[in-house]
């Protein structure tokens, strides 16, 4: 079977009104920013990105009372966006704030 899983920690940086799909299920379309060290080819690098996220059902209506500020742990999948797109989208299936 083929791997598809992600894990990222990040911040909630924008994020629309909860919404239902036509058949009745809670969405949420988020954005999530990420900054870290990483290591590639025996270097530090430095990471900073954006990427936009989807959780739908109980996760979207858990994450649309979830408070902005804060460091998130994320985890999900890569998906299209759509049909007629080649861009990346984060299918969030559980999320939780880091406390610390």
């Amino acid at each position: 079977m083929s791997r598809n899983t992600v894990v990222l920690s990040g911040a909630l940086i924008g994020r629309d009104a909860l919404r239902h799909t036509p058949a009745g299920m809670a969405a949420l379309n988020f954005r999530i920013g990420h900054a870290s060290q990483q290591v590639e080819a025996g270097g530090a690098r430095s990471v900073n990105l954006e990427i936009d996220a989807v959780a739908l059902g109980d996760v979207a209506e858990k994450l649309s009372r979830m408070p902005m500020q804060g460091e998130y742990s994320f985890e999900g999948f890569l998906a299209l966006r759509s049909r007629q797109s080649r861009l990346p989208v984060l299918h969030v299936n559980s999320f939780e704030l880091n406390r610390g």
